[in-house]
């Protein structure tokens, strides 16, 4: 996707958006009521199956309402894409806070996703059922973490702090290493009474990231040397 791409998604469906009637603290009220509500409905029922009238029901809010924010179940779709990775991200980000070295931040970033996964397991199925619905919306999700991620590791790399590895082929596998850990010890888990765990399981999470930090720790010559320009673009 282009720039431009993106930029049409985020104007279409930004839940952060300046138009009115979301200026006010009552619309952006209104609009948090609408879109926590489809979260529930997406996550319990799907996409197809989810429908705006459910949506309003489960908000408490007018069906007439709902079209002062919105245009369409589509839009709202992709507004809670939208909504839930922002949140991700700055769990991720409030977590790192205070970390003085790349893999204690890695460890840090990787603890807040794990507690947001634990507590809005929508994010995977409202995610999965994006590269149908939204292929657009899909995209830019994960662009903007890996961004973010490929930032803070070339700075890390400047410092010494990480090897040589390609940064935006090591913030791919990073975060394919989260998602699907996270899928397998959380959401798939389930206690006697049929309940997921709040957090992931501490000894997984240790072997998760020995496995990391092995990954990234510099060797000998690694020591502030980034890629080159040519080969980080596979030249």
């Amino acid at each position: 996707m282009t720039a431009s791409d993106f930029s049409e998604v985020e104007r279409r469906a930004d839940p952060q958006s300046a138009d009115a009637p979301r200026r006010t603290k009552r619309g952006q009220a209104t609009q948090r009521k609408l879109l926590e509500a489809a979260e529930e409905v997406f996550a319990e029922l799907g996409y197809h199956e989810a429908s705006v009238v459910k949506i309003t029901e489960r908000a408490g809010i007018g069906l007439g309402t709902f079209y002062l924010y919105f245009d369409s179940k589509r839009t709202i779709f992709e507004a809670l894409v939208i909504d839930l990775n922002r949140r991700v991200r700055h769990s991720m980000a409030e977590a790192m806070q205070g970390a003085s070295t790349r893999l204690e931040a890695e460890r840090a970033g990787f603890a807040g996703f794990f507690r947001f996964t634990a507590e809005h397991p929508a994010l995977y199925r409202v995610v999965r059922e994006a590269e149908q619905v939204s292929p657009e919306v899909l995209h830019l999700h994960y662009t903007r973490i890996v961004d973010g991620y490929v930032e803070g590791l070339r700075a890390a790399q400047a410092a010494g702090e990480v090897s040589d590895i390609d940064p935006e082929v090591a913030a791919w596998a990073l975060m394919g290493i989260g998602e699907l850990v996270g899928a397998r010890y959380i959401l798939w888990e389930r206690d006697a009474d049929d309940r997921r765990p709040t957090e992931i399981d501490p000894h997984v999470f240790d072997h998760m990231m020995r496995f990391i930090e092995t990954a990234l720790a510099p060797g000998p010559g690694d020591e502030g040397r980034a890629l080159p320009a040519d080969e980080e673009a596979g030249q």
